[in-house]
């Protein structure tokens, strides 16, 4: 006779199997959401827009006509950079909350 544990699963290994693949697949399913997504930032008050895709692909820069000035092509460079790198930073933290919500509260070793 095996004991029983008050509020715990019933089902054993075929239950927690289950539940694995399920939550394998949410997180597909989140990934595949995440990377299908556009994530915009700006900076310098919004005179350089970057868009990246949650797969980190830059998908387009836009750049506002008066950040344009021959003196300060270095800065607009720093700017450019700085809103690409925001963009990015933006899709992989929906990525991370989307696979902390896929698993569920569980922590898997290996696993975002």
């Amino acid at each position: 006779m095996k004991a029983r544990i008050p509020g715990a699963p019933q089902g054993g290994q075929a239950a927690m199997m289950q539940r694995l693949q399920e939550m394998q697949d949410q997180m597909q399913r989140t990934q595949e959401e995440v990377e299908a997504t556009d994530f915009t930032a700006s900076a310098g008050g919004g005179v350089v827009e970057a868009t990246v895709t949650g797969a980190k692909v830059v998908k387009d820069i836009k750049i506002s006509p008066e950040a344009v000035d021959p003196e300060e092509v270095e800065m607009l460079q720093d700017l450019v950079i700085a809103a690409v790198n925001e963009a990015l930073r933006k899709a992989e933290d929906a990525m991370v909350q989307g696979m902390e919500k896929a698993k569920g509260g569980l922590n898997i070793p290996g696993l975002f």
